[in-house]
């Protein structure tokens, strides 16, 4: 979604598609912090890319916060996408090299594919939360209900 930001031209489309990015960071935020740190942490013991990770979605978001209240009128809209889209490389990145989290959860003796299946059951209720009232916003802090991760945050 980051690309077709990058392309659209007509305001009411970039807004559109920042609502978009959000709600979907939010709920992948939201499945990472609930399910999967606390059983990577579990697991690994791994407290070191466990807090890293936590502190990165800390910031991104502080960042939605900051680009959903705002709004496409901002001076500074367009910069805050591009830094978020920034900000999700990098966390994607160091959960994806050798040695980062998913390397780890994968050498683990985590149950990953029902770990898979508890992602997305939550995705899907979260996603349903968000249809039918809006964009799903989480509770200052972040948390919503425990602490979620789906393998993969996907930047585009």
């Amino acid at each position: 979604m980051f690309g077709e930001f990058e392309s659209a031209r007509s305001r009411d489309r970039k807004s559109d598609l920042a609502a978009r990015i959000c709600s979907a960071l939010r709920v992948h935020a939201t499945i990472e912090e609930e399910i999967f740190y606390p059983a990577y942490l579990e697991a690994t013991h791994d407290t070191e890319i466990h807090h890293e990770a936590e502190i990165e979605h800390e910031g991104a978001k502080r960042l939605i916060d900051e680009i959903e209240s705002t709004g496409p009128d901002d001076d500074h809209f367009e910069a805050r996408i591009s830094v978020l889209q920034e900000m999700i490389r990098h966390h994607v990145k160091e959960e994806e090299r050798s040695g980062g989290m998913f390397g780890k959860a994968r050498a683990s003796d985590m149950d990953l594919r029902a770990l898979g299946r508890q992602l997305e059951e939550r995705k899907l209720e979260l996603k349903g939360e968000s249809d039918e009232g809006g964009m799903q916003r989480m509770p200052p802090g972040g948390r919503s209900r425990g602490a979620g991760r789906d393998m993969r945050m996907r930047s585009h």
